[in-house]
């Protein structure tokens, strides 16, 4: 059977200070009136029922979770006691999968993605699938709209086959985030993708790429898959959680890989990552200004205002960013937008934990 599980386990360190600890950017409503959460799951139906969707997060963002989407089973939200990067998480839900259907094919998706063409989206997971099914580890990669140098980018070889209308290509090499020259380059190829970080894959086959390029965390994982189903597993998941090295699925198994191939689509994707890329989806007015809650402006020119309960007033100003919570302010010039985490870390380093 083919089931989707939701990375939902971020800390959204650059969505400061609307995303915290006790409820990080996936469980706020950023577009809209759904959180990032809802919309993930939202857009997978017709092709996933409740039952084939499952959840990997943290331990104390589940019930957060589980809350907002009550249709999903509490039995599929995975929860690991602590993040440890996408590699162990996608990891402990292979094997979650492995044990209630040996034949598992699995897509990875995440919860802080925001998709417009979501029929398109879909589309592109049943043609993936079928890839998956014969053995591939299939990365869907965006096509890219402009020479960014905030996403890692997936160089395709040659073409495989087209599979329900898609073109799929197979992967020469991942490369990180690139300089503004390289990224200029590989638009103008036309043969790269942007890194989406979604992939598809049978469980199976990429427990034995993990056996192979990371043995130490495949070791790590059978203990706890020894466990599943008996009164330990939460203690020896616990245990287990304490030793894994944290390592990202690129890093980890995707740069080395065998077998492994690109889907490109256009489905209007946008990583939510900053308050930059949300302001892509947020409309603006005549003057370039997104205001979000109330808000009075004199003489204010392309300016993000994100409040909340508070009227915020803005005089004079422009290329600003201002995001209001209960407890915290935000006031940053766009074009340092980047630094938001470096608040974030001098506060970790301050032990000034009530602002994170």
């Amino acid at each position: 059977m083919y089931y989707a599980v939701i990375m939902a386990g971020g800390s959204g360190t650059r969505l400061w200070p609307l995303s915290r600890r006790s409820r990080s950017k996936q469980s706020l409503k950023l577009v809209g009136d759904r959180t990032m959460f809802q919309h993930a799951v939202d857009r997978l139906a017709p092709l996933f029922q409740p039952e084939q969707i499952f959840v990997v997060t943290r331990e104390d963002q589940g019930a957060l979770l589980s809350a907002q989407v009550p249709e999903l089973p509490a039995a599929n939200f995975i929860k690991e006691p602590v993040g440890r990067g996408t590699a162990p998480a996608i990891g402990l839900a292979a094997i979650h999968l492995k044990r209630i259907d040996p034949d598992a094919t699995m897509a990875v998706l995440t919860a802080d993605h925001y998709i417009t063409d979501t029929e398109q989206f879909r589309k592109a997971l049943k043609a993936a699938a079928l890839m998956a099914q014969d053995g591939h580890l299939v990365t869907l990669g965006i096509k890219p709209a402009y020479p960014s140098t905030g996403f890692g980018y997936i160089q395709q070889g040659p073409g495989i086959r087209k599979t329900n209308t898609f073109q799929v290509f197979r992967v020469e090499r991942f490369i990180e985030k690139p300089g503004v020259e390289a990224a200029r380059q590989m638009l103008a190829s036309g043969n790269y993708s942007w890194n989406s970080g979604m992939f598809v894959w049978r469980a199976e086959r990429i427990l034995m790429e993990f056996q192979r390029q990371m043995p130490e965390l495949y070791g790590q994982l059978m203990q706890v898959e020894a466990a599943l189903g008996k009164p330990e597993t939460q203690t020896v998941l616990a245990q287990v959680w304490k030793k894994v090295t944290e390592q990202t699925i690129d890093y980890g198994v995707m740069e080395h890989a065998e077998n492994v191939v690109v889907i490109p689509v256009d489905i209007g994707w946008t990583d939510v990552g900053n308050w930059a890329s949300l302001a892509e989806l947020l409309p603006t007015d005549q003057d370039g200004n997104i205001f979000v809650g109330p808000y009075k402006e004199i003489d204010t020119h392309n300016t993000l205002v994100f409040g909340g309960k508070r009227l915020i007033a803005t005089i004079g100003i422009q290329d600003v960013v201002i995001v209001d919570s209960e407890d915290a302010l935000l006031v940053c010039a766009k074009n340092r937008e980047q630094e938001v985490r470096d608040i974030v870390e001098k506060l970790k380093a301050n032990g000034d934990s009530q602002w994170l």
